[in-house]
């Protein structure tokens, strides 16, 4: 018989509550979500109806949360600048971790979790999610075997999609770099940690270029007004939160991770619209209240947002490995793009259109399916390529003693290699990812 370990959840939002939450609770076989802790009320009270947690086990203050020990796990899904504080006095009272990404923009922070990881011995397991997607472990295996012979380059572009961009980047929880993390580390810690991973080197010296192009105020079209409710141009404007919340749509948010189809508002309990409007369930109404009265109504040209909208990042890995990484938020889908060029023949990947294709020089091609990949590993759920639903299986293996998928170390190495390449694109020179 299994054991089952009691969790607990610091951060009730969209991936504290719908990524992992959900996932814990889908195993009852595997895990009990024992409290609860976040600073809205609101989050507290979906994720309590949900999952049948009681009320003296949920928490308002993660001051009075972590003044003991209240569960076996922990999860950690606050903003990125609290992370290293909380996840340090989780190690001291004896929990296993698992610590939303990224870790934290400050690399001091990231040396001090390491020593407290040291000195207190618990588990510390980073949201690399992509590490546990099917297509992503099926293109470590096939680089693992040698089909195309010695990696020689990889070529990789991470499509935010012009909608994603403007929800979670200029709108959003991750518009402002003082207050969360460089766009580098907020979008693309995943794909950092999985070219550092395929690669299987450390990154010696990043070149970054990167700025924002084009949410800033100059190109706010004439007699438009901040904020989209009152704006002349909401009924045409691609960015418009009047389109992108609650006009029927004629674009799909998610090639990728499929929602339910069968109907609009089906569609629109999901993210990203469970982040906008906390009513359950959401209405046309709800929705068109919640961006009215937030953030999420602001003209994408009149927020206060610092990220990039576009950044490159050139990489040397130590065992002569080179890679180019691509970040746009000016792309039609999501989803990533990838060639590994090697000696002996090419491995490409295609999110959004759905293949992976092995070349072998002179030897002809062989088509997969990034959807069946994922679909054969994974039946309940889509998540991030099934890589949140594989996480959270492999976090239990890690609390059952078994030997980790990543480990915390490999988790900084990405992240210095982010800083660096911050340091770089602020800078205009190259710049050592180990000084």
């Amino acid at each position: 018989m299994n054991k089952i370990f009691t969790v607990s959840i610091l951060g009730c939002g969209s991936r504290g509550r719908e990524a992992y939450g959900n996932n814990f609770y889908l195993l009852p076989d595997k895990f009990k979500i024992a409290c609860l802790c976040d600073i809205n009320p609101k989050q507290i009270e979906i994720a309590k109806s949900a999952w049948g947690v009681s009320d003296e086990n949920c928490f308002l203050s993660p001051e009075e949360f972590l003044k003991e020990k209240r569960s076996d796990a922990l999860v950690i899904a606050t903003q990125d600048r609290d992370h290293v504080d909380m996840c340090i006095r989780a190690l001291e009272l004896g929990y296993d971790v698992l610590l939303e990404k990224p870790i934290t923009p400050i690399k001091e922070d990231l040396y001090r979790l390491l020593d407290a990881q040291k000195k207190y011995g618990g588990k510390v397991v980073v949201c690399h999610v992509l590490r546990y997607a099917p297509a992503f472990v099926k293109i470590k295996e096939l680089l693992d075997s040698g089909v195309i012979g010695k990696t020689v380059c990889i070529d990789w572009i991470e499509q935010v999609a012009y909608w994603h961009i403007a929800h979670s980047f200029v709108r959003g929880n991750w518009h402002s770099e003082q207050q969360t993390s460089p766009m580098i580390l907020a979008k693309c810690c995943h794909d950092l940690d999985l070219l550092q991973y395929y690669a299987e080197s450390k990154c010696e010296t990043v070149f970054s270029f990167g700025d924002v192009v084009f949410f800033n105020r100059e190109n706010q079209p004439k007699g438009a007004s901040d904020r989209c409710q009152t704006c002349k141009y909401k009924d045409e404007c691609v960015y418009s939160a009047e389109r992108l919340y609650v006009a029927k749509r004629e674009f799909d948010f998610d090639r990728i991770e499929p929602l339910p189809k069968d109907k609009d508002d089906a569609r629109k309990q999901g993210w990203p619209f469970n982040v906008v409007d906390l009513s359950r369930p959401i209405t046309t109404e709800s929705i068109r209240n919640a961006y009215e009265n937030s953030d999420y109504g602001k003209c994408v040209f009149a927020c206060d947002n610092d990220v990039v909208d576009y950044q490159t990042v050139s990489m040397k890995f130590a065992n002569g490995i080179v890679a180019n990484l691509t970040m746009t938020g000016f792309t039609q889908f999501p989803g990533r793009k990838m060639t590994f060029h090697g000696t002996l023949g090419e491995i490409e990947m295609d999110e959004e259109n759905d293949y992976i294709r092995v070349s072998r020089y002179g030897k002809g091609t062989e088509m997969l399916s990034v959807k069946q990949l994922m679909r054969d590993a994974v039946k309940e759920d889509f998540g991030h390529g099934g890589g949140d639903v594989m996480l959270v299986r492999d976090f239990y293996n890690a609390l059952c003693g078994n030997e980790l998928e990543t480990t915390l170390e490999r988790s900084v190495e990405s992240h210095l290699m982010g800083l660096a390449a911050e340091e770089s694109r602020k800078t205009g020179q190259a710049c050592k990812v180990h000084k």
